[in-house]
């Protein structure tokens, strides 16, 4: 049983009405169901509600086969379709009529599945969520709603901008691996997958041996235990995945896909850090100072405060289970997207040779700091996800209270040398807008 030892930490639990208890009130327990299934759960009998978030490790949209890109996105959407004796609108009522909800996405690197019950109708709950997992129907109905609503978003999205800069960004820093493809398909794609091919995909990857739980509310750990191996207990022991490759992505390119539009998209790819490396914080503070999302990082006031020239810009850190990149973003106008693209590379070129000032760490720290009870622990459902990332990139139960230090031992020198490994080398440009502006 781990203690969450952060006064903020604790002060976020507050819908759990915590707000005003002392820290060491709010306890992490590892649960170990009768039939071997763990997962982390944040206890709390205030409100009588049960938050769930879990995740099968390995089984997102890298899985698809090739030529049926889409169909992890497409389960997602069916899972609540129907289930056991109980249609496509019977099961939709019966979550209305028990106040559930249920929810299913679909990454590159995993299938998340969210769910959150009133405890009053607890076991009926518990049963919807467990038919939803073991036996959906995928009748032809909903399987070809679900499609047609997702075909009619690609056919939109095809000429947006930001999805075409996103298509070629995904081309070309990760040409030829699973990173490159949508995940929610293309229309040829989609039209190729069967019921079959969804219920195969399910029951392969959806394994005990790949999941992993965490649930927030109103449910000791016994009871905990009942419940997930009523609802998990019959999956498959261990999942049938494809390898996927790591992948660095690729440096020093430069891709312009015309666009008729006013604006210019643009963004800028480095290889990033894994989430595992021993430097992680350090590129994560140097992220912050370069253009992680508060006002004051040098993206941002270079360009859009100093000269005006975007609402916005900014830069971030993500870690794949196969790959890792630090990614840096505007929009312009489209006669001053090479102006802008120069501003970025100088940015880039600055802090990779001198690095952030003491000033500068010192606040981005302070930031990082305080703002992860807000982004992350603010809701039943927002903690519970956090306990899965917990599990998933192997922090161990005692990450929240470890993490404020982890931060502070960054010193000045380690911020520099990353900033100078990370942002050394040629970043790749990619840019969306009118030829030739």
């Amino acid at each position: 049983m781990i203690r969450l030892a952060s006064l903020a930490a604790a002060a976020a639990f507050g819908f759990l009405g915590l707000a005003d208890a002392p820290a060491e009130a709010v306890e992490i327990q590892e649960v170990t169901s009768p039939g071997g299934i763990k997962a982390l759960l944040v206890e709390d009998h205030t409100n009588p509600l049960i938050a769930m978030r879990f995740s099968f490790a390995g089984a997102g949209a890298t899985q698809d086969a090739p030529g049926k890109e889409g169909t992890a996105n497409l389960l997602s959407g069916l899972l609540d379709e129907g289930a056991g004796e109980i249609p496509s609108a019977a099961f939709q009522e019966k979550l209305d009529d028990l106040g559930v909800s249920l929810a299913y996405s679909a990454g590159y690197d995993d299938f998340s599945g969210s769910f959150r019950a009133i405890t009053d109708f607890e076991t009926e709950a518990f049963d919807l969520l467990r038919l939803s997992l073991n036996a959906p129907r995928f009748d032809e109905e909903p399987v070809n709603r679900i499609r047609g609503q997702i075909e009619t978003g690609i056919r939109a999205d095809s000429q947006d901008p930001g999805e075409r800069l996103g298509e070629a960004w995904r081309e070309t820093i990760f040409p030829d691996h699973p990173y490159s493809r949508p995940v929610e398909g293309t229309i040829p794609s989609l039209e190729s997958v069967t019921a079959e091919d969804l219920r195969g995909f399910a029951k392969s990857k959806f394994t005990r041996g790949n999941l992993v739980v965490g649930v927030v509310g109103a449910i000791d750990a016994q009871t905990l235990g009942q419940r997930l191996d009523e609802v998990f207990g019959g999956l498959a022991e261990a999942p049938d995945l494809a390898p996927v490759a790591d992948v660095v992505p690729a440096t020093g390119k430069r891709v312009d896909v015309d666009a008729e539009t006013p604006q210019a998209s643009i963004q800028l790819a480095l290889p990033g850090l894994p989430r595992d490396h021993p430097d992680y914080f350090a590129a994560y503070l140097v992220n912050q100072i370069l253009g992680g999302g508060s006002f004051t990082s040098r993206l941002y006031q270079e360009i859009r405060e100093r000269r005006g020239l975007a609402y916005g810009a900014g830069s971030s850190l993500a870690s794949f289970d196969h790959a890792a990149l630090l990614s840096a973003s505007t929009t312009t106008r489209a006669d001053k997207a090479e102006e802008v693209v120069a501003l970025m590379r100088d940015e880039l070129k600055r802090m990779a040779e001198e690095g952030p000032t003491e000033a500068e760490l010192a606040a981005a720290k302070s930031y990082v700091k305080g703002a992860y009870a807000v982004r992350n622990l603010d809701s039943s459902l927002a903690v519970a996800s956090t306990l899965v990332t917990i599990q998933l990139d192997d922090l161990g139960t005692d990450y929240i209270d470890r993490r404020e230090a982890e931060i502070d031992a960054v010193t000045i020198e380690d911020a520099r040398r990353v900033a100078k490994t990370l942002l050394s080398p040629e970043p790749t440009v990619i840019t969306v807008g009118p030829a030739g502006a």
